[in-house]
């Protein structure tokens, strides 16, 4: 469990100079006030939208396996927008890392706190359900002015990179757990305490069940709520960060606890679970994280490639 970034005498290497400097000039940016911020970001992303195809085609792809039903014009148009959005990202995580609390106040409003610190005080754990909106990042800085809890990470394997990581993000954390250490999750869920999980990205076949999402019948899905709720004795709560359409600001919105929830089957509970994810996803499409192959894995090893 990790409480603090570690400085490294490393760090001061000429070799790390290029991403001191290229860090220095994005936490300048955070000065900029946020509607000229999210007018760059969106500039940023339609650049990506022109240059970097290989991603296009992933998130065009996605859209299309979720949502058939719309028309061709509907889901390009979509694309457009989901990369104007996710360079407006870039701002939601520089925000989320050097703001100072008062800006984060003054730019978010949060919903649903108090389903939270009643699961709290009737010592339960809680498990904050989120999917992979575009700010989500935000999300838990903006939750930090209110509550504490312990984040689940990957950590990056460029140690300077894992050092701003840490820091940026124990501004909104009491400590950061790696993804992999589930006795930790378990033993925080006890205390009790509260801890962010997703699981609405392709983790692999090994820990995966098929089932549905959107209109896709086999979409690789983790179980991991189900084990993480019995051995945590914990609640699991639906998590929600956007920002607002007119980007003056985040909402935050902690739904009630689900009843019944883990069931008797883990595979039921999955499915739930992307029920959950679905409507998450629905309350604003064009911040979610399009771009991850979310169904590069197959049911069977030999069946082609979506993507």
């Amino acid at each position: 469990m990790i409480t603090q970034a570690k400085f490294q005498s490393q760090f001061l290497h000429p070799k790390y100079w290029p991403m001191w400097f290229g860090t220095l000039i994005l936490r300048l940016t955070q000065l900029l006030p946020m509607r000229w911020q999210m007018k760059i970001g969106a500039g940023l992303g339609r650049l990506v939208y022109r240059f970097l195809k290989k991603r296009v085609h992933i998130a065009r792809r996605n859209l299309e396996l979720c949502f058939p039903e719309k028309s061709e014009q509907e889901r390009e148009a979509l694309v457009l927008r989901n990369f104007e959005e996710t360079g407006k990202a870039v701002f939601d995580s520089i925000n989320a890392w050097w703001w100072s609390d008062a800006k984060v106040q003054k730019h978010s409003e949060i919903l649903g706190f108090e389903n939270l610190q009643t699961c709290l005080d009737n010592g339960q754990g809680v498990i904050l359900f989120a999917v992979h909106a575009l700010p989500l990042e935000m999300g838990a800085r903006v939750y930090g002015q209110r509550g504490t809890g312990v984040g689940v990470y990957r950590p990056h394997n460029n140690p300077l990179m894992e050092y701003f990581q840490v820091n940026g993000r124990m501004k909104s954390a009491t400590s950061l757990v790696p993804k992999r250490e589930v006795r930790q999750m378990v033993k925080a869920l006890r205390r009790p305490d509260v801890i962010w999980y997703t699981a609405d990205q392709d983790f692999g076949r090994s820990t995966a069940v098929f089932i549905p999402l959107f209109a896709h019948q086999e979409a690789a899905t983790i179980t991991g709520a189900t084990a993480l709720a019995k051995m945590g004795r914990a609640k699991v709560l639906p998590f929600f960060i956007e920002r607002n359409a007119d980007d003056s600001g985040y909402l935050l919105d902690i739904g009630e606890p689900l009843e019944d929830f883990p069931g008797e089957s883990e595979v039921d509970d999955a499915i739930r679970g992307n029920k959950i994810v679905e409507q998450l996803i629905s309350r604003n499409p064009a911040q979610y994280m399009w771009l991850h192959r979310r169904f590069k894995t197959r049911p069977n090893e030999d069946d082609p490639s979506l993507y």
